[in-house]
């Protein structure tokens, strides 16, 4: 499974409005809730297509439990540095 280089840069839970440990319940609500207010039909503001786009992608990713895991063990990754800087190698 490759992963999305996005998970990298994008945090979803924030895009969410929930907390890393949100339940699927809360992931769900709070999809619905700022899916209402930013979706393109009901905002016709020009930022309002890329935000539920954001919203979109986040609850595509959270909204799926293995798809949830594997984002975050990336999370994970990144932050103890994994993929940063020249890798941790000497001289590198």
């Amino acid at each position: 499974m490759s992963t999305p280089r996005e998970w990298f840069v994008n945090d979803y839970y924030a895009a969410l409005g929930v907390a890393d440990t949100a339940t699927a319940n809360e992931i769900k609500t709070g999809y619905r809730k700022l899916s209402k207010k930013f979706h393109p039909d009901a905002n016709p503001d020009s930022s309002s297509e890329e935000r539920f786009k954001e919203i979109s992608a986040a609850h595509d990713v959270l909204g799926d439990e293995e798809k949830r895991r594997s984002y975050d063990q990336v999370r994970e990754m990144g932050a103890s540095g994994f993929g940063s800087g020249s890798g941790g190698f000497p001289g590198g």
